[in-house]
């Protein structure tokens, strides 16, 4: 199995996971709106440049928090120098996670979890630790690429996070991607 920096995208390509192509197809507003609200403590998984974890922000408002992860320091230096002197630097925890651990302190209303679960070496873990961050009737949002990510393998993984207790509780509409709404309790 190739080691696990082969499969994340490296910072040098993060302007391709945050642009104007891939905001009109996987816009933050439709995909996260029916999840997302004023005042939640939210946390993306996998941040990258930060396209989910800064429109986050915005819909928590002010009394809200997102807990943006990511393994890379530089991915959260692009989100630093995206927030740097905005409202928006007082919402959001920028947190770097280990290769096999995210080590939240924070319980969340909503994570998310987008196009990430495949770079992750074990999955049960994952969905383990999730669980644990996760406030109760607290929502996972898990989305993969489908030419990553086989339906059997994708499948997988809801078993994985089903083990951990979380219930699937819809499949929403994202373009181009498997989808599961999960849910803990």
């Amino acid at each position: 199995m190739p080691d696990r920096s082969q499969r994340v995208c490296p910072v040098e390509r993060a302007g391709g996971l945050d642009n104007k192509l891939r905001r009109w197809v996987h816009n933050p507003y439709k995909i996260l709106g029916p999840f997302v609200k004023e005042g939640m403590t939210v946390m993306d998984v996998g941040c990258g440049p930060g396209l989910y974890a800064i429109e986050m922000a915005l819909m928590v408002g002010p009394s809200g928090k997102v807990v943006a992860v990511d393994l890379q320091d530089g991915m959260l230096q692009l989100i630093r120098d995206k927030i740097s002197g905005t409202e928006f630097e007082d919402r959001m925890i920028l947190h770097r996670c280990e290769e096999t651990r995210l080590g939240v302190t924070e319980d969340v209303d909503f994570a998310l979890a987008f196009y990430m679960v495949h770079e992750v070496p074990d999955q049960a873990a994952f969905f383990g630790e999730v669980a644990t961050i996760l406030k109760p009737e607290g929502q996972l949002l898990f989305v993969e690429p489908p030419l990553h990510v086989s339906k059997s393998a994708f499948n997988a993984s809801l078993e994985l996070a089903k083990r951990a207790r979380l219930s699937v509780a819809g499949s929403p509409k994202v373009a181009l991607s498997k989808t599961a709404l999960l849910r803990k309790g």
